[in-house]
């Protein structure tokens, strides 16, 4: 497998044949591995980005403490037939200190966009450069962020861009909770609570109302639960349950 830093280095090093491409920030999980894994099933190489994205983070708490785990990241990337790794750095993406960005005016401006201003600028505008450095044939996103793949695939669409935008299901831990790298920030007494979350809001009997009463009186703070997009989508933070932190946790299911 081989590690490359510029787009510059990737010119020289691409090669012949269908390119999958999937995008993350890092801190891997089987999740992740099932994109790289489609990647490889449809084309005929794979390239991963491992980038956290200062730009997408509202709250700079949480950027600071986004898992960082290159190393195994690697491991785990050659170990499923991963044949390269673009990791750049800030300066390499944003040459501009992003004076330049990506703006969507109605998608991006509820739920996720109406509780993390500025997040899908900084999606979009990073998705765009890596787009543009890599050139795949397709990228694979996990339906989990699912108003983050619609997104991204409209906006490929509209700027006409030729990498192809295809969306795979959500993995999930045997206990039903979406696998997410933020998972590794939950204590024991909190991943246990995750439970009842994702049973909450895959449970269509319940209204949005009352799925959102029910999570409240569990002690989560619910930013939202909506029905879009043939979805039920819901994001919510934990309670700080044996002095752990609070950790935000987003989902959906299909309708």
């Amino acid at each position: 497998m081989t590690i490359f830093h510029t787009p510059t280095e990737w010119r020289a090093l691409r090669p012949s044949g269908t390119l999958g491409f999937v995008p993350t920030m890092g801190a891997l999980h089987d999740g992740h591995l099932a994109l790289v894994k489609t990647a490889l099933a449809q084309c005929e190489h794979a390239a991963v980005s491992i980038y956290v994205n200062p730009t997408q983070f509202n709250n700079p708490e949480d950027f600071a403490k986004y898992p960082s785990t290159f190393e195994d990241d690697c491991r785990l990337l050659e170990e499923v037939g991963c044949g390269f790794v673009f990791a750049p750095t800030y300066e390499t993406l944003y040459p501009d200190s992003y004076r330049y960005r990506v703006t969507e005016t109605e998608t991006s401006t509820v739920l996720e966009g109406a509780h993390r201003p500025g997040h899908f600028d900084g999606v979009l505008t990073v998705v765009l450069k890596l787009f543009n450095c890599l050139q795949a044939d397709a990228a694979f996103f996990g339906e989990k962020d699912y108003q983050q793949l619609l997104l991204v695939k409209e906006m490929a669409e509209a700027l006409h861009h030729p990498t192809k935008v295809i969306a795979c299901p959500t993995v999930r831990e045997p206990d039903g909770i979406a696998m997410s790298s933020r998972n590794r920030r939950l204590n024991p007494a909190q991943r246990a609570l995750a439970t009842q979350w994702a049973q909450t809001l895959a449970n269509t009997t319940l209204s949005c109302d009352a799925a959102t009463q029910d999570l409240t009186e569990l002690g989560f703070t619910v930013d939202y639960i909506a029905e879009r997009w043939g979805r039920r989508l819901g994001a919510v933070h934990t309670p700080p349950l044996d002095n752990g932190p609070v950790v935000r946790l987003i989902d959906n299911i299909a309708l």
